[in-house]
């Protein structure tokens, strides 16, 4: 299936699906994979702690934001697909943020794990049928959908690797 394939979308995320090419569901996520093997390490490690403004997240923050984020909807697409479709609790980004500890973890380990999640995510989709990524019973209040979710996940990755090239690589100059 495919990101026109989703029914409805949620408001609030459809700014990530609008992010990712209308491509098949496993396309997208290994074109995500790709992008996950092409990181620029060196740029982010010669960034270091360094933030484009005061209070915003660094390098490492990010990342382990991008992990969190995606093992929470993962999870979720997961309840949907097993049939429990009650709405899960959401998450404080900015307090998983502080409670993450990324600044005491190497970069390439931080990648590392954000590349086995994505690998597991696409994983447990490849085991989905289009009927659980297009059933209609399979949404939260919110209206999204196991298929949904994959788009806003990779989404997801898109936008904050958009924000460090736009905001963070001009510090390098």
């Amino acid at each position: 299936m495919r990101k026109t394939d989703i029914a409805t979308t949620p408001g609030y995320f459809d700014r990530y699906i609008r992010l990712v090419e209308d491509v098949e569901v496993m396309e997208a996520f290994q074109i995500s994979i790709t992008a996950l093997n092409g990181l620029p390490v060196d740029k982010w490690t010669e960034l270091g702690d360094r933030v484009y403004e005061h209070g915003k997240w660094t390098i490492k923050d990010i990342v382990q934001h991008i992990i969190d984020t995606e093992r929470i909807f993962a999870y979720r697409a997961l309840c949907m697909a097993r049939g429990d479709f009650d709405k899960k609790p959401e998450f404080d980004e900015n307090r998983f943020a502080a409670n993450g500890n990324a600044c005491r973890r190497a970069l390439v380990d931080l990648i590392d794990e954000l590349k086995v999640v994505r690998q597991s995510t696409t994983a447990m989709y490849h085991s989905f049928d289009e009927e659980v990524l297009k059933d209609p019973r399979c949404s939260f209040a919110d209206g999204y959908s196991v298929l949904a979710i994959a788009y806003i996940i990779i989404g997801h990755q898109v936008h904050h690797l958009t924000i460090l090239e736009e905001r963070y690589y001009p510090l390098l100059k």
